[in-house]
């Protein structure tokens, strides 16, 4: 059923927060204690971007229906629906993050300076959906699978929004947003500043334990670009065979 035992951990972690979620869905109605827990899942929930962002590079099950309802969850999180960063980021940002003219990501302003971290976080945010549906226009199977879903998934967290208003927006409304922007800033560090033609040249690298732990190993920045269809289990040993290729200033050490 799993395509790789190391995604089991990851999974458990997502599925335990998602079951956490709807019980205080359905049995707290204390608005201080809702917005006190949508503060405290922030980053925990941070971590589920991290998982997500993987899981849409390579599926997690064999089954096309288990990834769907993994999917829906993962969104209830992170505020991506199905094949939003399959479109985004694997079919847009992985082929044009060299080039900032047409990067889905970029960092570049119009007038060629570096954007500020946070103008970059809010306008990879609220852009995100829009780029996704542009690259699925030339990739149609994947576009028509990320709006059927996109609206399944707004049209439950609709509902749940009508039978528990405050709730659903602490618990999903709320987390969904942030977790988007979570994303979106994180992303800001991978490649601002950096404009090459060669691969090893083109990303940082993060190789503090604690981050990839947090991450899932996306410090391994390069080797995630070099050959993004690999495991994220795989990664640090991709970086070892690449790393002497990969220029000193591009490495980072910090947990976070």
């Amino acid at each position: 059923m799993l395509r790789h035992p190391a995604d089991r951990l990851p999974i458990l972690f997502a599925l335990t927060l998602t079951l956490l979620d709807f019980s205080l869905y359905f049995l707290v109605e204390n608005i201080w204690l809702l917005a006190a827990y949508w503060l405290l899942m922030i980053f925990p929930k941070g971590k589920i971007c991290a998982i997500n962002h993987n899981h849409q590079h390579t599926m997690t099950f064999y089954s096309r229906y288990l990834n769907r309802l993994l999917e829906f969850f993962y969104a209830l999180h992170t505020g991506v629906t199905t094949n939003l960063w399959v479109l985004h980021h694997v079919l847009g940002h992985h082929k044009n993050y060299m080039n900032q003219n047409l990067d889905e990501s970029r960092w570049k302003k119009l007038n060629g300076q570096p954007m500020k971290e946070l103008e970059y976080t809010l306008i990879t945010t609220v852009t995100a959906y829009y780029r996704g549906y542009l690259v699925g226009k030339k990739h149609p199977k994947p576009q028509r699978d990320f709006i059927i879903y996109s609206l399944i998934t707004f049209a439950i967290l609709g509902l749940l929004t009508w039978h528990q208003p405050l709730a659903a927006l602490f618990i999903f409304i709320l987390p969904m947003i942030t977790g988007l922007l979570l994303t979106s800033w994180a992303t800001y560090a991978h490649h601002t500043g950096l404009e090459s033609e060669n691969p090893f040249e083109s990303s940082y690298n993060n190789t503090h334990r604690g981050y990839n732990l947090f991450t899932f190993n996306l410090g391994y920045h390069t080797a995630h670009h070099y050959k993004q269809g690999l495991h994220w289990s795989q990664l640090p040993q991709l970086h070892q065979e690449i790393e002497e290729n990969i220029p000193k200033h591009l490495y980072r050490n910090s947990w976070f």
